[in-house]
């Protein structure tokens, strides 16, 4: 895992429990705060924003399928650093391209540090449903197996000579 992209994830879950708490927050309220908590660094500043932007841009039907493959849970029942952390999760897993165990790993070093003690398994749980089939090929079987060379038609066959077997006659 990257250190200063776990640090960009850790500000856009901050973002999104903000909002989800305070839905009046403006997004340059939250532009703000996401350079500010970062530093300024441009890179993870885009990166950060392109999370939080592309997780409240997709909410609904985030929402949705969450709800559809958390059995007995409402998202409204749910402690909001688990929703917001499912969320993010969720919009990677669905919207980009970054492999499903960065997500997943992401995800639960978040609920880790910002939930329960019961937040990191209730969030992978949640997360390995939400795992696009296109993500979940085995990465082996995107590698082709290796073609066994062959010898050129006009090579002329490899012989060794074997050395003759003496025995030493005892006298």
């Amino acid at each position: 895992m990257s250190p200063r992209r776990h640090q960009a994830r850790e500000v856009v879950l901050q973002m999104l429990f903000q909002k989800d708490l305070n839905p009046d927050v403006t997004d340059k309220m939250i532009r703000e705060q996401v350079q500010e908590l970062l530093e300024d660094n441009e890179p993870l500043c885009r990166f950060a924003w392109g999370l939080y932007s592309g997780t409240i841009q997709s909410r609904k039907a985030i929402d949705q399928k969450i709800e559809s493959i958390a059995a007995h849970w409402k998202l409204s029942r749910m402690p909001p650093t688990d929703r917001n952390a499912i969320r993010l999760g969720a919009y990677e897993l669905i919207y980009t391209d970054t492999p499903h165990p960065v997500v997943i790993d992401e995800a639960l070093e978040l609920a880790k540090s910002f939930g329960t003690a019961n937040s990191a398994s209730f969030v992978n749980g949640v997360l390995d449903k939400l795992v696009p089939e296109s993500k979940r090929k085995p990465i082996a079987a995107a590698v082709p197996e290796p073609v066994p060379a062959e010898e050129p038609v006009d090579a002329e066959p490899v012989t060794t000579a074997a050395e003759p077997v003496t025995t030493a006659s005892v006298d």
